[in-house]
């Protein structure tokens, strides 16, 4: 196990915990914890390290909202998805993440501006949404995303939000997705070196902390009526897309 402060231990503890809530739906706030891995292992090693966190976290949400699951928009962003994870793979040997976040964080804030605006307006691009070009769109950027920083969060809620999903819907959806979606990425993960026996035993001490957060995400989350948490949702997607651009 990697040696660390207890300032570090109490950070990722911290951030185990926003890793349960982002998968309770409120998908914007896992930037909070690639933020703190990062800036514990570093970039490019911490997506090893938070990989296994995030699938007990989709473990988790999968078995408690997972019935609530709609296929249809699973299956639809999978395709593209894992075409995204393989394109993130070949540019994580390759290319330091801090040149591709800016661009990621750009698209999430104008797709965030598009949503605000058809909330406003329910008739304005009420067809895009459901187009195979936008599902491909998003599916790919979700997969380059996740692979480069394991923050495809943002980018899939704002999907499932824009094709008006209701919110244990939209979180049962999500949990699915990404539980395909994490669990193929771990061979990739491990041809890069990323996860070794070292990753994994700092990941069983924080496994607690995700199934906490996630717990206490889905009581906030069913207590919101739905209109408060597609703001919420959309507030913290555009936050993280600024933290991304602004680095």
């Amino acid at each position: 196990m990697p040696e660390l402060s207890l300032a570090s231990w109490l950070l990722l503890v911290l951030a185990a915990v926003g890793v349960g809530v982002s998968k309770s739906g409120l998908a914007g706030v896992s930037l909070v914890h690639v933020l703190i891995f990062a800036s514990v292992f570093g970039a490019r090693a911490s997506t090893g390290v938070l990989l296994p966190l995030l699938i007990v976290g989709d473990c988790c949400a999968v078995w408690l909202v997972g019935r609530e699951v709609d296929w249809r928009y699973v299956l639809r962003l999978l395709p593209p998805a894992v075409v995204g994870v393989v394109i993130g793979w070949a540019l994580l040997g390759r290319l330091d993440e801090a040149a591709f976040r800016p661009i990621t964080g750009g698209i999430i804030l104008l797709l965030s501006a598009g949503q605000l605006a058809r909330m406003w307006r329910a008739d304005l691009f009420a067809a895009v949404p459901h187009t195979q070009a936008f599902a491909w769109t998003m599916g790919m950027l979700g997969g380059v995303t996740t692979m480069l920083a394991n923050a495809a969060g943002p980018v899939i809620a704002l999907y499932l939000l824009a094709v008006s999903l209701p919110k244990l819907r939209l979180v049962a959806t999500g949990a699915w997705f990404f539980f395909v979606l994490n669990i193929s990425k771990i061979p990739f993960s491990a041809s890069l070196g990323l996860i070794d026996p070292g990753t994994l035993l700092v990941d069983l001490v924080l496994a607690p902390c995700v199934v906490a957060g996630l717990v206490f995400g889905l009581l906030v989350v069913r207590r919101l009526p739905q209109k408060l948490f597609d703001t919420l949702l959309l507030a913290f997607t555009a936050v993280a897309a600024v933290r991304l651009i602004v680095g």
